[in-house]
């Protein structure tokens, strides 16, 4: 099997995206980070969805962010803004160069492992207007990979797969019930409660409301 290494953040969209590349036939080696989250409740569902779903492999990252004063969601003084989807064109809930620095160590983890083929569950869509989210970003970002890697000068070709890089949010939800996801191992709030459970009213939350209710798909997890 050609190994893949897959962005998992725990999320509805990065845990489609490891069923999709399930299903095209990688062996997944699935890398999360813990950089001081406020919602890490998200690293517990990564790990169930890395173990449910057969991970040949799952790295917990540690990444300490020069800029975490910056996102609401690394800085606890900050709020999460509620009920405020699409107020703001790039929200306070942007972590400065994130998905940058998460693909960097893919690339890198990759690149130990002999796993060129990185997936990324990236929307640009129906997202929250993160510039690192878009296709020219990582469009560029798969150039940078195999211009300033060992491998890439060696002739092997990095590949940043983003399969749910098009798909409006319903669409998403019907490709996780063709694949088999339990939506209930899944988390997506940027602002949970102590015991984890979805506050209902972040942008996160409001994305994914929408598209289940589109989906016409009961979210096990609606507060």
């Amino acid at each position: 099997m050609t190994k893949a290494i897959l962005l998992l953040s725990g999320g509805l969209d990065s845990s489609t995206c490891f069923l999709i590349a399930r299903a095209e036939g990688f062996e997944i080696h699935a890398l999360s980070f813990d950089y001081g989250q406020r919602h890490a409740v998200e690293l517990e569902r990564a790990r169930d969805v890395a173990s449910r779903y057969g991970a040949a492999s799952h790295h917990v990252v540690r990444v300490d962010f020069p800029a975490a004063a910056a996102s609401a969601l690394t800085n606890p003084a900050l709020p999460v803004p509620h009920r405020a989807l699409g107020k703001d064109p790039i929200p306070i809930t942007y972590v400065p160069a994130r998905n940058t620095l998460f693909l960097a160590n893919a690339v890198a983890l990759g690149e130990a492992l002999g796993a060129f083929d990185v997936f990324i569950g990236a929307n640009a869509l129906d997202y929250s207007g993160y510039p690192d989210c878009r296709p020219e970003f990582l469009e560029a970002f798969e150039r940078t990979a195999n211009l300033g890697t060992r491998a890439g000068v060696e002739g092997a070709r990095f590949r940043i797969h983003a399969p749910l890089l098009r798909l409006g949010k319903a669409d998403i939800v019907r490709r996780a019930v063709e694949l088999g996801l339990d939506f209930a191992f899944t988390s997506s709030c940027y602002d949970p409660g102590a015991d984890g459970a979805p506050c209902g009213t972040c942008d996160s939350c409001l994305l994914r409301k929408k598209g289940f209710e589109d989906a016409g798909v009961v979210d096990p997890l609606r507060p």
